[in-house]
Formats: C-alpha cells, structure tokens, sequence
C-alpha cells in the first residue's frame, strides 16, 4: 500500500520535486518533467524518456550522461500532456534535435505526436521511437499493437547512448527502433498496487495465485493461475520469450529481471537462480544482465523478463557507460554547462481573442456549464476509477477530475480577461489536456478547443451552430483517437449524441428538448458497451475481462451531457421566471 502522501492528487507533482531535490546534482525540474543538470558543450541529440508516474526509477530515474536526456512525466500511470511533452523538449534541445521515446500507449502516441507537431513547426527536429515489447498485448501478427513495458529501459538506453556518442538524429532512431524490434517481455503479477489514498487495490488475486501476463499500469494480468514454485516460474517466463525469438538473430543477448514494486530483490535472485542456468542452456550468453527494480507499477508484487537479441551494434550501445540518479555503469567524465536559458520555464498568456459582448455572455454560461460537469465528475470519481480497475488502471475518475478542475480555472480566468466562447472554451481545453493528460485528457481537450472554435468570438450561437459545434467536438475525438463506434470507447457515446443532437435541430426541436434527446441516446450508449470487446486502449489485451463492464469513457461523456441537459432546463427555467 502508497502509505506516505499528503493530498493524493499532488502526489505525483510531490514525488517529482523531492526527487529533483534529492538528486539536484543529476537533474533540474522544468515544466513537465526533468532535464538534465547541464548540457552538452556542443549540440547533441536529445534522447526524452516518457510516460506517467509510478514506475520509478523509470522515467526520471534514468536521465543523466549516457542515457535519457530528460524525462517527460505525467500523473500517475497517466500520458503527459502535449503541453508537457512540447516544454521538456524546449528545454532539453541544444540544437541536434529531440527524440519522444515510450511505450505504445494510445494517450502518449496522441500526445507526444502533438507536441511533436509543434516542435517540427518551429523547425527543430523531432522523431517519435515507440518501444512495443509485451508478447501477452498482442499477437505476433499485430506486434504495433503491443504495449510498451520492461522493455522501456533497455531501448531507451541503448538510445542514450547512441546519442552521448555523438549519433546524428536519423541514426539514434534507427538503432532505437532496431532495439525494439529485438525485444521481448513477459510479465506477472502477484498482487495489485494501490494509489495513494486508495482504500483498496486496483485488483486483487486468490491467495496462492498469480495473473500472468499483465502490464505495468496496476491493469490486471490476461489470466490467473496457480503460484507455482520460483522454478516452475522462471522456466515458464523464459519459455514464453524464447517462442518469440525474432528471425536471424545471434546468440548474446541482454537480459533483464525486474520487480514491479514490491517483490524483494532476494526474491529476485532466487527467480535468477533459475532464469538464467535455463538460458545459457538454449545456447546464450549473457551480456551485463540487470536483476532489480527498473520499470515498476507503484507497490505492485510482481516480476517482469526482458529479452533483447544483441549484435554487434546494439551490445557496445547496452554496454556502454551511464550516471544518473537509479543507474549507473562504467564512468562518464563530467561535462560542463554550457550555462543556456531555461527557455522551457517561461510561460506567456496569450491574451484572448476579440470578442463580442453577446459572445462575452455566452462565455459567462460556458463557465456555468463546466462547473456542472465539475460538480457532476467529483461525484462520480470513485465510480468512474472502480470501472476503469477492471480491465484498465483505475486512473479514470482521477484523470476526469484533474482535467476539469483544471479546464474551469482556466475559462474563469479567460471570461474575467474578457474572452468569448472561443477564447474560454479553447482555454478550458487546453488547461484540461495539459492537466489531466492521458487518452481522455487529450480527447476532452481538443474536443473542447473544437468546439470553440466552431462558435467563434462573435454571436451567441443559435441551436444549429451548437449542433455545428458539438458536430465538430465528435469530429476531432474520431480524428484524434482513431477510434470508431463499436471499438468500446467514448466514440461509442459521442457519436450517437452528436448525431441525434442534430437530427433533433434540424427537426425543429428546441435546442433543450434535443440536447436531453440526445443526452438520454447517449446514455443508453455507454451502457450499452458492457457487452462490446475493447479494441482500443489499454484494455483491448484484457476484453474479455473487460465484457460485463461499461467503458468508464463512455460513461462519463453520458454522466456530463446529461447533466448538461439538466442545467439547460434550469437555466431556461430562471430566465423565464426574470
């Protein structure tokens, strides 16, 4: 259990500045994550670790000289933001280009694509290397559809130091996705983790049974079993690998046996005890093999086994020197600062865009409506967490609420400055993708900059363009998040909504009695989902876990639009009685 914390939800921001304190030397804490403590005397490619909070030592653990250059860290087991990702990359470039590396999680490929966006527009080079190492994700025919776990830290280091050698953009990607493609990870589990202020574990096994096959999200495992011995563990870990050998490999491989949290380390080596006798045997040598907690899931019990297949390119990069605050090898010689600005620690308001007073007023019940929805997620927190803990990692009610207190300051802060609509409703998402980051972060974020952006600075809207605007909000979740309805997400809900939304307008409905319509549709819709199989997310490799239980996504979208409706009938209620 997370015992030590003061207010659960400033956990995670807690976590980052004791470490930047504690290992000041290593690191300097920048908007969105760490960098490292100085930079290179001359220009050198950026290699920036990322990904959410829990698994120390990774992501912040491994900056330093040979390795990761900074790290881009999110809320617990949540994606950072774009926002997040686009600072640390300011602050981490000397000039040689940057390089976002995680796993293939949906909320981190859409946002530090985004922030990759960004950073290629202001003409600084930028690559993306998604490590896919899970075997229990996917099957060997859809390996792209993998999760990224274990396999993180060896990637990622065989990047770093390609790039301390003086590597050129092109080529640390190239042999960081040839390390990937090399790699191979199964994992177990034994108990769930616990957030910080959580009564109960994300999900809990049998006494004398273990999940195989888990990520490193407190998700639960694709199936129970019996607890073998350490034995019988270790042969069937390394049995399940080694059937995943890639074509035309060699014989010397990097090897790592890692704790997910709370398995001792003397539980380790006798793991290792027969792991390792077991590989030698199937013909391999073992090159600086690593046994210890590297990338894990807060208090989870547990253990993981990396593969990756060397050469005769990859084994000097995996062997080579590192120093950073939880890993070090060899010796790296200091470097000197080369005293740049922290460029990424200044943040500039834009001041709103002009508006009209109508839309000014309009603005004013934008607020309003956040609020509700505000009030409406706090309540449904605990819910919306006990949903995603089924076959996800619990994060959604935490996510949601982060977001929207976050997407509320910001619109009060835009309609005191004197933005309309667009202004305050742009404001409020970017604040909410920025603060909440993961899938849904990014998704409500962007859906509410849309939205905006079809009502403009200059009218109040009429019921056809709040039809246009929701139109538009549907629009950019399907653009962003790939998904489709059907695939078990909040596509499921959104879509049907938006589209009865607008049958109803263009059937002469008032804009109230269509939007409850709509709302009601949407609802049923998010039920609905309990007997669809996800195909998107974190939870496809656990579908059938999954089968039973509505996508907290969904549901959430239903919980905010008819409480949304609720609020219209109200508002409309006092207006008539002024």
């Amino acid at each position: 259990m997370t015992r030590l914390f003061n207010d659960p939800a400033d956990f995670a921001d807690e976590a980052l500045a004791g470490f930047c304190d504690a290992h000041e030397i290593y690191v300097r804490q920048v908007p969105g994550g760490v960098v490292r403590r100085t930079r290179p005397g001359v220009p050198r490619v950026a290699v920036l670790a990322g990904g959410g909070s829990g698994h120390y030592p990774a992501f912040a653990g491994i900056v330093g000289a040979g390795f990761a250059s900074g790290a881009v860290v999110g809320n617990i087991f949540t994606s950072p933001s774009a926002q997040q990702a686009y600072s640390v990359a300011k602050a981490a470039d000397s000039g040689a280009g940057v390089i976002f590396t995680y796993g293939n999680y949906a909320g981190d490929v859409m946002n530090f694509a985004m922030a990759s966006e960004r950073l290629a527009a202001e003409g600084i080079g930028v690559e993306n290397v998604i490590v896919t190492d899970d075997i229990a994700s996917a099957s060997a025919d859809e390996i792209d559809k993998r999760r990224g776990i274990a396999g993180d830290f060896i990637v990622f280091k065989v990047m770093g130091a390609a790039a301390e050698a003086g590597e050129n953009l092109a080529e640390v990607v190239r042999v960081g996705r040839k390390a990937n493609d090399n790699t191979r990870t199964i994992g177990t589990a034994f108990q769930g983790c616990t957030f910080p202020g959580a009564d109960d574990r994300l999900f809990s096994l049998e006494k004398g049974s273990m999940a195989l096959g888990l990520g490193i999200h407190g998700e639960p495992g694709l199936h129970d079993t019996v607890m073998p011995t350490a034995a019988a563990l270790g042969a069937e870990l390394v049995q399940r690998v080694l059937v995943e050998t890639p074509e035309g490999v060699g014989t010397r491989i990097a090897v790592l046996l890692n704790g997910l949290g709370s398995s001792k380390l003397e539980e380790l080596f006798v793991l290792w005890r027969t792991v390792a006798p077991l590989l030698r045997e199937a013909g391999y040598t073992l090159v600086a093999p690593e046994v210890g907690e590297l990338v894990t899931s807060l208090d989870m019990a547990g253990v993981s086994l990396t593969v990756t297949w060397l050469d005769e390119e990859l084994e000097p990069l995996w062997v080579a020197p590192a120093e950073t605050p939880a890993f070090r090898r060899g010796y790296i010689a200091a470097t000197t600062n080369a005293g740049a600005a922290d460029n990424a620690d200044i943040e500039v308001q834009d001041a709103p865009a002009e508006s009209t007073e109508e839309s000014r007023h309009f603005a004013q019940r934008c607020v309003a409506a956040l609020g509700v929805a505000r009030s409406t997620l706090h309540d449904a927190e605990s819910m919306l967490g006990d949903l995603d803990a089924i076959a996800g990692d619990g994060d959604h009610g935490r996510g949601m609420v982060r977001g929207i207190d976050a997407a509320y300051s910001a619109a009060v802060y835009a309609v005191q400055r004197g933005g309309g609509a667009e202004s305050t409703l742009a404001a409020a998402g970017d604040a909410w993708g920025d603060r909440a980051g993961g899938t849904s972060g990014v998704l409500w974020g962007a859906g509410l900059r849309a939205l905006g952006e079809a009502l403009g600075n200059s009218d109040q809207p009429s019921a056809e363009q709040m039809g246009a605007g929701v139109d538009a909000f549907s629009s950019r979740l399907l653009e962003l998040g790939k998904a489709e309805p059907g695939d078990k997400t909040m596509m499921d809900a959104i879509v049907p909504f938006a589209k009865t939304l607008n049958d109803g307008i263009r059937g002469g409905s008032s804009l109230i009695d269509a939007w409850i319509s709509a709302a009601a549709v949407a609802s049923q819709a998010a039920e609905a989902t309990s007997s669809l199989r996800p195909k998107r997310g974190r939870a496809r490799p656990l579908a059938e876990k999954s089968l039973g239980t509505p996508d907290p996504g969904a549901i959430s979208l239903g919980l905010i639009v008819t409480a949304l409706g609720e609020h219209l009938v109200h508002y409309s209620t006092q207006e008539e009685n002024l």
